[in-house]
Protein backbone atom coordinates (compact mmCIF):
# COMPACT_ATOMS: atom_id res chain seq x y z
CA UNK A 1 0.00 0.00 0.00
CA UNK A 2 2.90 2.10 0.36
CA UNK A 3 4.56 1.25 -3.36
CA UNK A 4 4.06 3.98 -6.08
CA UNK A 5 3.15 2.05 -9.42
CA UNK A 6 6.33 2.12 -11.47
CA UNK A 7 4.97 4.00 -14.80
CA UNK A 8 5.97 2.14 -17.45
CA UNK A 9 7.10 3.81 -20.78
CA UNK A 10 8.13 1.90 -23.98
CA UNK A 11 11.69 3.03 -24.63
CA UNK A 12 11.37 3.18 -28.14
CA UNK A 13 9.41 6.30 -29.02
CA UNK A 14 9.19 4.89 -32.48
CA UNK A 15 10.48 2.46 -34.77
CA UNK A 16 10.31 1.83 -38.90
CA UNK A 17 10.78 -1.47 -39.61
CA UNK A 18 14.46 -2.57 -37.91
CA UNK A 19 15.21 1.16 -37.06
CA UNK A 20 14.37 2.57 -33.92
CA UNK A 21 14.91 6.01 -32.10
CA UNK A 22 14.85 5.32 -28.37
CA UNK A 23 14.23 7.78 -25.35
CA UNK A 24 17.82 6.92 -24.52
CA UNK A 25 19.38 8.35 -27.86
CA UNK A 26 16.99 11.05 -27.71
CA UNK A 27 18.34 12.36 -23.72
CA UNK A 28 21.75 12.40 -25.59
CA UNK A 29 21.28 14.36 -28.41
CA UNK A 30 18.58 16.75 -26.55
CA UNK A 31 21.34 17.44 -23.95
CA UNK A 32 23.78 17.93 -26.28
CA UNK A 33 21.37 20.62 -28.21
CA UNK A 34 20.52 22.42 -25.17
CA UNK A 35 23.70 22.53 -23.74
CA UNK A 36 25.21 23.87 -26.69
CA UNK A 37 22.58 26.36 -27.00
CA UNK A 38 23.12 27.36 -23.06
CA UNK A 39 26.96 27.96 -23.54
CA UNK A 40 26.54 29.80 -26.70
CA UNK A 41 23.87 32.33 -24.44
CA UNK A 42 26.34 32.15 -21.23
CA UNK A 43 29.51 33.23 -24.05
CA UNK A 44 27.60 36.46 -25.45
CA UNK A 45 26.51 37.34 -22.50
CA UNK A 46 30.02 37.53 -20.85
CA UNK A 47 31.40 39.19 -23.65
CA UNK A 48 28.80 41.74 -23.09
CA UNK A 49 30.49 42.09 -19.47
CA UNK A 50 33.47 43.08 -21.07
CA UNK A 51 34.60 38.77 -19.97
CA UNK A 52 35.00 37.07 -23.91
CA UNK A 53 34.76 33.31 -23.82
CA UNK A 54 34.99 32.26 -27.43
CA UNK A 55 32.91 33.01 -30.67
CA UNK A 56 29.85 31.92 -31.28
CA UNK A 57 31.26 29.87 -34.34
CA UNK A 58 33.59 28.25 -31.46
CA UNK A 59 31.21 27.13 -29.11
CA UNK A 60 29.52 25.86 -32.52
CA UNK A 61 32.51 23.58 -33.33
CA UNK A 62 32.81 22.65 -30.17
CA UNK A 63 29.54 20.75 -30.32
CA UNK A 64 31.23 17.80 -32.44
CA UNK A 65 34.04 17.61 -30.38
CA UNK A 66 31.68 17.48 -26.92
CA UNK A 67 29.98 14.65 -29.09
CA UNK A 68 33.13 12.76 -29.62
CA UNK A 69 34.51 13.16 -26.15
CA UNK A 70 31.12 12.21 -24.74
CA UNK A 71 30.59 8.67 -26.74
CA UNK A 72 34.17 7.21 -26.37
CA UNK A 73 34.86 8.63 -23.02
CA UNK A 74 31.64 7.34 -21.63
CA UNK A 75 31.88 3.93 -23.55
CA UNK A 76 35.19 3.19 -22.84
CA UNK A 77 34.91 4.01 -19.31
CA UNK A 78 31.70 1.57 -19.18
CA UNK A 79 33.75 -1.43 -20.62
CA UNK A 80 36.76 -1.02 -18.59
CA UNK A 81 35.57 -0.56 -15.40
CA UNK A 82 32.13 -1.52 -15.46
CA UNK A 83 31.93 -4.64 -17.41
CA UNK A 84 35.63 -5.93 -18.38
CA UNK A 85 34.90 -9.27 -18.78
CA UNK A 86 31.76 -9.19 -20.37
CA UNK A 87 33.16 -7.41 -23.50
CA UNK A 88 36.27 -9.52 -22.91
CA UNK A 89 33.92 -12.53 -24.02
CA UNK A 90 31.64 -10.47 -26.70
CA UNK A 91 33.57 -7.91 -28.07
CA UNK A 92 31.25 -7.02 -30.98
CA UNK A 93 29.12 -5.46 -28.00
CA UNK A 94 31.29 -2.85 -27.74
CA UNK A 95 29.64 -0.51 -30.28
CA UNK A 96 26.10 -1.59 -29.28
CA UNK A 97 25.60 2.07 -27.59
CA UNK A 98 21.88 1.25 -28.35
CA UNK A 99 21.67 -1.73 -25.72
CA UNK A 100 22.55 1.09 -23.01
CA UNK A 101 25.76 1.36 -20.58
CA UNK A 102 27.76 4.73 -20.55
CA UNK A 103 29.32 5.70 -17.81
CA UNK A 104 29.23 9.92 -16.79
CA UNK A 105 32.79 9.83 -15.05
CA UNK A 106 34.47 8.49 -18.79
CA UNK A 107 32.20 11.14 -20.49
CA UNK A 108 33.42 13.94 -18.47
CA UNK A 109 36.62 12.95 -19.06
CA UNK A 110 36.55 12.41 -23.25
CA UNK A 111 34.76 16.19 -22.77
CA UNK A 112 38.19 17.06 -20.87
CA UNK A 113 40.68 15.78 -23.33
CA UNK A 114 38.54 17.02 -26.02
CA UNK A 115 38.37 20.54 -24.60
CA UNK A 116 41.99 20.82 -23.90
CA UNK A 117 42.89 20.02 -27.96
CA UNK A 118 40.03 22.44 -28.88
CA UNK A 119 41.69 25.12 -26.71
CA UNK A 120 45.13 24.41 -27.84
CA UNK A 121 43.89 24.40 -31.29
CA UNK A 122 42.07 27.65 -31.25
CA UNK A 123 44.19 29.66 -28.99
CA UNK A 124 41.52 30.03 -26.43
CA UNK A 125 41.54 30.48 -22.60
CA UNK A 126 40.94 26.46 -21.40
CA UNK A 127 39.44 27.43 -17.90
CA UNK A 128 37.33 30.34 -19.58
CA UNK A 129 35.79 27.80 -22.24
CA UNK A 130 35.43 25.38 -19.21
CA UNK A 131 33.40 27.08 -16.98
CA UNK A 132 31.16 27.95 -19.53
CA UNK A 133 30.81 24.17 -20.63
CA UNK A 134 29.96 22.99 -17.27
CA UNK A 135 27.50 25.20 -16.20
CA UNK A 136 25.50 23.53 -19.15
CA UNK A 137 26.44 19.34 -18.11
CA UNK A 138 24.03 19.36 -15.17
CA UNK A 139 21.23 19.32 -18.33
CA UNK A 140 22.37 16.92 -19.89
CA UNK A 141 22.83 15.02 -16.29
CA UNK A 142 19.02 15.41 -15.80
CA UNK A 143 17.82 13.74 -19.31
CA UNK A 144 20.17 11.42 -19.08
CA UNK A 145 18.95 10.05 -15.72
CA UNK A 146 15.51 10.38 -17.21
CA UNK A 147 16.31 8.07 -19.87
CA UNK A 148 17.44 5.65 -17.01
CA UNK A 149 13.78 5.80 -15.45
CA UNK A 150 12.25 5.34 -18.67
CA UNK A 151 14.43 2.13 -19.80
CA UNK A 152 13.89 0.44 -15.94
CA UNK A 153 17.86 0.57 -15.21
CA UNK A 154 20.12 1.74 -12.47
CA UNK A 155 17.28 1.32 -10.09
CA UNK A 156 17.81 1.66 -6.29
CA UNK A 157 18.62 -0.46 -3.04
CA UNK A 158 15.37 -2.23 -1.61
CA UNK A 159 13.52 0.71 -0.05
CA UNK A 160 10.05 1.10 2.66
CA UNK A 161 9.44 4.67 2.10
CA UNK A 162 6.24 5.58 0.78
CA UNK A 163 7.73 6.50 -2.79
CA UNK A 164 9.16 3.47 -3.88
CA UNK A 165 8.51 1.94 -6.64
CA UNK A 166 8.61 -2.32 -7.88
CA UNK A 167 10.47 -1.98 -11.37
CA UNK A 168 10.11 -4.66 -13.56
CA UNK A 169 13.21 -5.67 -14.07
CA UNK A 170 14.31 -4.88 -10.38
CA UNK A 171 12.46 -7.84 -8.63
CA UNK A 172 9.00 -7.79 -6.83
CA UNK A 173 10.89 -6.06 -3.95
CA UNK A 174 9.80 -1.92 -3.60
CA UNK A 175 13.04 0.04 -4.92
CA UNK A 176 14.19 3.64 -4.15
CA UNK A 177 13.53 5.60 -8.11
CA UNK A 178 17.22 6.59 -7.81
CA UNK A 179 17.23 7.62 -11.04
CA UNK A 180 14.92 10.59 -10.13
CA UNK A 181 17.03 11.17 -6.69
CA UNK A 182 20.04 11.86 -9.45
CA UNK A 183 18.18 13.95 -11.48
CA UNK A 184 17.11 15.98 -9.28
CA UNK A 185 20.34 16.24 -7.55
CA UNK A 186 22.86 15.89 -9.98
CA UNK A 187 20.40 17.94 -12.87
CA UNK A 188 18.36 20.07 -11.37
CA UNK A 189 19.88 21.27 -8.34
CA UNK A 190 23.58 21.21 -9.66
CA UNK A 191 22.00 23.71 -12.66
CA UNK A 192 20.67 26.41 -10.10
CA UNK A 193 23.86 26.44 -7.71
CA UNK A 194 26.15 26.93 -11.06
CA UNK A 195 23.37 28.85 -12.57
CA UNK A 196 23.61 31.88 -9.65
CA UNK A 197 27.45 31.07 -9.30
CA UNK A 198 28.06 32.24 -12.75
CA UNK A 199 25.74 35.62 -12.21
CA UNK A 200 28.52 36.44 -9.27
CA UNK A 201 31.50 38.86 -10.96
CA UNK A 202 33.42 37.15 -8.56
CA UNK A 203 32.85 33.74 -10.09
CA UNK A 204 33.64 34.95 -13.89
CA UNK A 205 37.11 36.77 -12.78
CA UNK A 206 38.59 33.80 -11.34
CA UNK A 207 38.66 31.25 -14.37
CA UNK A 208 38.25 27.59 -13.12
CA UNK A 209 36.08 28.68 -9.99
CA UNK A 210 32.57 27.17 -11.84
CA UNK A 211 34.11 24.17 -13.39
CA UNK A 212 35.55 23.46 -9.66
CA UNK A 213 32.13 23.90 -8.43
CA UNK A 214 31.02 21.84 -10.90
CA UNK A 215 33.21 18.70 -9.88
CA UNK A 216 32.69 19.50 -6.57
CA UNK A 217 28.93 19.76 -6.67
CA UNK A 218 29.05 16.46 -8.97
CA UNK A 219 31.33 14.46 -6.55
CA UNK A 220 29.17 15.02 -3.54
CA UNK A 221 25.50 14.60 -4.89
CA UNK A 222 26.80 11.26 -7.20
CA UNK A 223 28.52 9.64 -3.80
CA UNK A 224 25.57 10.22 -1.52
CA UNK A 225 23.09 9.27 -4.55
CA UNK A 226 25.13 6.09 -4.27
CA UNK A 227 23.68 5.13 -1.19
CA UNK A 228 20.52 4.23 -2.45
CA UNK A 229 21.55 2.96 -5.84
CA UNK A 230 22.09 -0.74 -6.42
CA UNK A 231 25.17 -1.15 -7.06
CA UNK A 232 25.64 -2.74 -10.44
CA UNK A 233 24.63 -6.60 -10.51
CA UNK A 234 28.10 -7.57 -11.89
CA UNK A 235 30.55 -5.29 -9.33
CA UNK A 236 28.68 -5.60 -6.48
CA UNK A 237 29.69 -3.57 -3.36
CA UNK A 238 33.76 -2.65 -3.39
CA UNK A 239 36.22 -1.88 -0.67
CA UNK A 240 34.34 -2.26 2.69
CA UNK A 241 30.80 -1.43 0.63
CA UNK A 242 31.74 1.61 -1.40
CA UNK A 243 30.61 1.46 -5.28
CA UNK A 244 32.60 1.99 -7.98
CA UNK A 245 30.43 5.35 -8.93
CA UNK A 246 31.65 6.16 -5.50
CA UNK A 247 35.30 5.47 -6.39
CA UNK A 248 35.14 7.37 -9.04
CA UNK A 249 33.90 10.21 -7.99
CA UNK A 250 36.21 10.91 -4.94
CA UNK A 251 38.76 12.25 -7.46
CA UNK A 252 36.22 14.52 -8.49
CA UNK A 253 35.30 16.31 -5.72
CA UNK A 254 39.34 16.19 -4.58
CA UNK A 255 39.90 18.04 -8.20
CA UNK A 256 37.07 20.71 -7.79
CA UNK A 257 37.96 21.56 -4.34
CA UNK A 258 41.66 22.12 -5.69
CA UNK A 259 40.91 24.05 -8.56
CA UNK A 260 38.57 25.76 -6.28
CA UNK A 261 41.86 27.13 -4.48
CA UNK A 262 43.55 27.63 -7.41
CA UNK A 263 41.28 30.15 -9.10
CA UNK A 264 40.74 32.18 -6.27
CA UNK A 265 44.20 32.57 -5.69
CA UNK A 266 45.45 34.25 -8.74
CA UNK A 267 44.73 37.55 -9.86
CA UNK A 268 41.15 38.13 -10.87
CA UNK A 269 40.41 38.65 -14.68
CA UNK A 270 39.60 42.03 -14.87
CA UNK A 271 36.58 43.33 -17.34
Amino acid sequence: MFVIPYPVIDPVLVSFGPFAIRWYALAYIAALLLGWRYCTALAARWQAAGMPVASARDIDDFLVWATIGVVLGGRVFYVLFYNLSYYIDHPAQIVALWHGGMSFHGGAAGVCVALVLFCRQRRLKLLRLADVIACAVPIGLFLGRIANFINDELWGRPADVPWAMVFPTGGPVPRHPSQLYEAFLEGIVLFLILFFLQRRDGARAHPGTLTGAFLLGYGCFRIICEFFREPDLQLGFLLGGVTMGQILSVPLVIAGVALIFYARRRQPVRA
